[in-house]
């Protein structure tokens, strides 16, 4: 039984779920938690056998927060190459792909994306990469499947099957040659019944309208997204246009993620919802940004920075400027919100708790051990720290760049190449050292 008491919401007994509830004071210190049966939140699994809620009904009825990256996260851990960034640690590292889907679940996250970033057959054997040998992509795509339906089903979690860009267009192969690559990995996605796809990281338009046929074939919801900043496709197309034509194309949700960082990938989405409303087109806006801050990038966004891959820490987002953004997306409406590259648990918790009122009053597990704009530091020893517990302070402060010698403007790679030129053109074997030189020379 429960009791009710000056706005606070408490429970005697406790569930053992990993999704957490709170009702709470806005004006109180100290939240109160409660474990609560899964179907009282109305993104959960439903009870009784009912269906869970799909993705388009929950975008209806108000905020779908996404998880963040895996990539970055678990190549600093070691278990994914830099360079190809394929994901065979799906099969190689399953424990670590799991523990990576379970904190972002406990950080609040409404879906489970498959690690299947590069996972299509062409990514697996490009420039020497032996996974497609080793482990096939089949198996890569399958073992990603089961480790993601395994934790969404714990948290009463979506899974979204991901496919992404291809060596294969970038080698100029063509529509027909593209969208078999699609359909070896979409065949998977179906085999498990996963509950929507998800085409995202493309930089040219004309491959995402590809991959979105492809999608629509299957009957699934289709969220599609492009890495471009607000200057558009590397071919010259208008993030507006992009926008449009991935609408057209089908998508019932349309974005941007990676490449840039949280603002100026909403500078992007501005102009899309822009050019959408102008076209009389109403897919769901969906954004899954990097968490390195990008000002200063080129058309390419982070990859073009001299910090890209292995230095990039100094620009990462701090938590509140995570908050500022999912404000701002919530207030742009946009309602998939997530992230990409850069985003930790913490970046994802840090949506749950500035959307926690337009998702009823929902606090993850993982804000347990938060209190929310620093108040657990009126529990710490300094008095200086102490004085630092109240919003005012975060919410206001100018964080340093983190380096103390860091320069204030990068000079940014701009090379210029895009698909059909020969340095993109899809090779079996490693790239040699006369070809690293004729790299390094230009």
């Amino acid at each position: 039984m429960d009791s009710q008491s000056e706005g606070f919401c408490v429970f005697d007994f406790v569930i053992s779920e990993r999704r957490t509830w709170c009702k709470f004071d806005p004006a109180g210190p100290i939240f109160n938690f409660a474990h609560i049966y899964p179907h009282n939140h109305k993104n959960m699994s439903e009870t009784n056998g009912a269906p869970k809620k799909g993705v388009l009904e929950r975008l209806r009825d108000g905020v779908v927060v996404g998880d963040g990256g895996f990539v970055f996260a678990l190549e600093k851990r070691g278990y994914v190459k830099a360079g190809p960034w394929t994901p065979e640690a799906t099969v190689e590292h399953p424990e670590a792909v799991r523990q990576l889907h379970r904190e972002f679940v406990r950080a609040g996250a409404d879906v489970c994306q498959t690690f299947t970033f590069y996972a299509s057959d062409d990514k697996l054997d490009n420039r020497g990469n032996q996974a497609n040998k080793t482990h096939t992509g089949a198996k890569i795509n399958q073992a990603a499947c089961d480790l993601a339906k395994e934790v969404a089903n714990e948290g009463g979690c979506l899974v979204a099957g991901g496919i992404s860009q291809t060596p294969t267009y970038l080698s100029g192969k063509g529509k027909e040659a593209v969208q078999a690559e699609f359909r070896k990995q979409i065949k998977i996605f179906i085999a498990n019944n996963i509950d929507f796809l998800l085409a995202e990281y493309y930089e040219h338009v004309e491959e995402v309208e590809w991959a979105i046929e492809v999608l629509k074939e299957t009957g699934k919801p289709v969220a599609a997204n492009m890495c471009i900043g607000p200057e558009g496709d590397m071919h010259g197309v208008s993030a507006g246009e992009c926008a449009v034509r991935m609408a057209k194309a089908g998508a019932d949700i349309v974005g941007i993620n990676c490449h840039f960082d949280p603002f100026v990938c909403l500078e992007g989405m501005r102009k899309m919802k822009a050019a959408l409303d102008k076209a009389d087109l109403h897919p769901y806006l969906m954004v899954q940004p990097l968490a390195f801050m990008t000002p200063d990038a080129s058309k390419q966004g982070f990859i073009d920075l001299p910090e890209f891959p292995f230095a990039l820490e100094p620009r990462i987002c701090s938590r509140w400027e995570i908050m500022k953004f999912a404000r701002e997306a919530y207030e742009i409406g946009i309602r998939y919100i997530g992230g990409c590259c850069g985003f930790e648990p913490y970046h994802i918790r840090a949506v749950s708790e500035e959307l926690s009122k337009e998702r009823g009053g929902f606090l993850p597990e993982g804000s347990q051990k938060h209190d929310q704009w620093g108040l657990g530091l009126r529990l710490h020893t300094k008095p200086w720290v102490r004085a630092r517990a109240r919003r005012e302070y975060w919410e206001n402060l100018k964080p340093a760049s983190g380096r103390p010698f860091s320069s204030s403007c990068s000079k940014p790679d701009n090379w210029g190449v895009t698909a059909g030129h020969d340095m993109l053109k899809q090779k079996t074997d490693a790239t040699t050292e006369d070809e690293i030189k004729q790299l390094a020379a230009k």
